[in-house]
């Protein structure tokens, strides 16, 4: 459900393990974006300057924002849990709307494309502003809505720091997959696993050990945070 870049220290390697897995598996596996699937967003926040590092030149980074473009945005498993990176629109009612979408672009700083890459719920009801300066907040009426009118059990997104690795509020639940967030924030991790019986069971785990690796003493850059 996105973010699979600017997060540590491996990122050319993760993303690209998750690429090949979908040619590989084309049926099995569905990457969604998120809002660091993005241009401006990967020179900011470390992707960029990896590929450089790595590489010495942009190609590698051109060659996977390009890609980006194409990743889709939502997804629905068994027409009852819509799957996204960041959160709801009030731009977007249904899921035709979405759709609808010429989604093959960069991530733009404004509008319902946006929303769901950058929104996130909230304890409030209605809409609210996002202190991120991209999306929306989001409070359980809206959600409760959006479902009603999409015949949907549950939204499940990313996008947030939990430090359980999930969190469950009525009808959205915030799955994040990122142990010990940046090296530094020492969150668990966790899997939402939904069964035959679409029965849920959440799997956490924690960070695999550091043994000999050369970048445990490497400085955590501030922009992972």
């Amino acid at each position: 459900m996105g973010d699979y870049v600017d997060r540590g220290y491996y990122s050319v390697e993760t993303v690209t393990l998750l690429v090949s897995l979908k040619v590989r598996y084309p049926q099995r596996i569905t990457i969604l974006r998120g809002n660091h699937e993005s241009r401006q967003i990967t020179q900011v926040y470390g992707f960029y300057d990896e590929c450089l590092r790595k590489y010495g030149n942009a190609t590698v980074w051109k060659t996977f924002t390009d890609l980006f473009d194409y990743f889709p945005l939502t997804a629905l498993v068994e027409s009852e849990i819509f799957c996204l990176h960041g959160g709801l629109s009030p731009s977007i009612e249904t899921l035709d709307n979405i759709r609808n979408f010429d989604r093959t672009q960069e991530v733009p700083h404004e509008g319902p494309m946006c929303d769901l890459l950058w929104s996130d719920p909230d304890d409030r009801c209605g809409w609210g502003i996002s202190p991120r300066g991209a999306g929306y907040t989001f409070g359980q009426d809206i959600s409760e809505q959006f479902n009603h009118t999409n015949n949907l059990r549950l939204i499940a997104r990313a996008h947030q720091l939990v430090m359980e690795g999930f969190n469950w509020e009525q009808k959205v639940v915030t799955i994040f997959s990122a142990p010990n967030y940046c090296y530094r924030c020492g969150n668990m991790a966790s899997i939402l696993e939904v069964d035959d019986c679409r029965e849920h069971t959440f799997i956490q785990f924690e960070p695999a050990p550091r043994r000999g690796e050369p970048d445990v003493t490497r400085r955590t850059p501030d922009y992972f945070l």
